[in-house]
C-alpha cells in the first residue's frame, strides 16, 4: 500500500497534467461520482495490486443526470471520502468542477453509445449512457490511465465502456470489479443512503430473486425468469422497470451457457439496480 498518508488533490486539468507526468509505472483510474462505500474501496484496491499508480476521480457529472432525476441531492461526502481514499493509499485525486470538465467553449460533440445505449437502463433514463460515456472519455483523455476499473453491479455501462475504449481505440484496459454485497446480500450503492428503513429491508428482495435464478439456471431461461418474477412479486411495493437475460455483451440469451440476469426497480423514488451471472442448462 502507498505510504502517502494524504492523496494529492488535483482540482484543475493543469493540475492533474503536472502531477500525472510525476507518477510512476503503470497508471490505474477509479472514475467515482463521490459518496465512496465499500464497493469503491474495492475497486482502488483492485487498481493498486494491478498497477503502480492510481488516480480517483471525484465528480458527479451533470450530463448522466435526466430532467427529474437526482443530480441536486446526489450525496457529496468529499471530506470521508478523501479520508478513505488515504487509507487505501490513492495517489492522486481528481476532482474537477463542471467547468474544467466541460469547458465554456465547448460545441456539444458528445460520445454515442449506439443501440445498446437504448436498452434496459438506457430505455428508462434517455441520454444516460451518451452522459456516462462523454465524461467518461474525457477522463480517459485527461488522466491517461493505462488501465481503469469500474463496478459490475453497473454492468450495461461496464459493457459500454468496455466497447468504447476498444472501438474509439482509447488504449485502456477496461476492468470489471466483482459486486461487493451487504449481508443480506443487497448490492452496495451510494443511492442506498436514500432508503427509509422498511424500503431497505425490501430491498434486500433484488438479491433473493437474482439468485432464484440462478437456481433455476439448469431448468433454462424460461425457468430463470419465471423463478426471479415470483419472488418479486412477494414484494408489491417494488415497482419492476426491467428482468432480462442476455449474453455476457448484452446480446440476446444463448439457450445454454453462461447469460447475465439484470434487473431494475424503484423503491419510492429509488432505483436500485443488481445483476449476476447464471448458468443455462448446467448443474452449478
Amino acid at each position: 500500500m502507498n505510504l502517502r498518508t494524504t492523496p494529492t488533490v488535483a482540482e484543475t486539468g493543469r493540475d492533474l497534467l503536472r502531477l500525472r507526468a510525476e507518477l510512476p509505472g503503470r497508471v490505474a483510474l477509479v472514475p467515482t461520482m463521490g459518496a465512496l462505500h465499500e464497493g469503491h474501496r474495492t475497486l482502488v484496491r483492485a487498481a493498486r495490486q494491478q498497477c503502480d499508480s492510481v488516480v480517483v476521480s471525484v465528480f458527479v457529472n451533470p450530463t448522466q443526470f435526466g430532467p427529474g432525476e437526482d443530480f441536486d441531492r446526489y450525496p457529496r461526502t468529499w471530506d470521508a471520502d478523501l479520508a478513505a481514499l488515504a487509507e487505501e493509499g490513492a495517489d492522486v485525486v481528481f476532482r474537477p468542477g463542471v467547468q474544467d470538465v466541460y469547458g465554456s467553449c465547448a460545441l456539444g460533440v458528445t460520445v454515442d453509445p449506439g443501440p445498446l445505449g437504448s436498452v434496459l437502463e438506457g430505455a428508462v433514463r434517455p441520454g444516460h449512457f451518451a452522459g456516462v460515456l462523454t465524461v467518461v472519455a474525457k477522463l480517459f483523455g485527461l488522466v491517461r490511465p493505462d488501465e481503469a476499473f469500474f463496478g459490475e453491479k453497473d454492468y450495461q455501462q461496464l459493457v459500454l465502456i468496455r466497447a468504447m475504449s476498444r472501438e474509439l481505440a482509447l488504449r485502456v484496459g477496461v476492468n470489471g470489479v466483482p459486486t461487493v454485497r451487504e449481508d443480506d446480500g443487497m448490492a452496495l450503492s451510494s443511492r442506498n443512503r436514500y432508503l427509509d428503513p422498511e424500503q431497505r429491508r425490501t430491498a434486500a428482495t433484488l438479491y433473493r430473486a437474482l439468485q432464484a435464478g440462478v437456481d433455476a439456471g439448469p431448468q433454462g431461461a424460461d425457468a430463470v425468469l419465471a423463478a426471479a418474477h415470483e419472488v418479486l412479486a412477494t414484494a408489491p411495493e417494488l415497482v419492476l422497470d426491467y428482468l432480462e437475460l442476455t449474453d455476457a455483451d448484452l446480446g440476446p440469451a444463448p439457450v445454454a451457457g453462461s447469460v447475465r440476469l439484470l434487473v431494475a426497480v424503484r423503491a419510492g423514488s429509488t432505483r436500485l439496480l443488481d445483476n449476476t451471472r447464471v448458468r443455462l442448462g448446467e448443474t452449478r
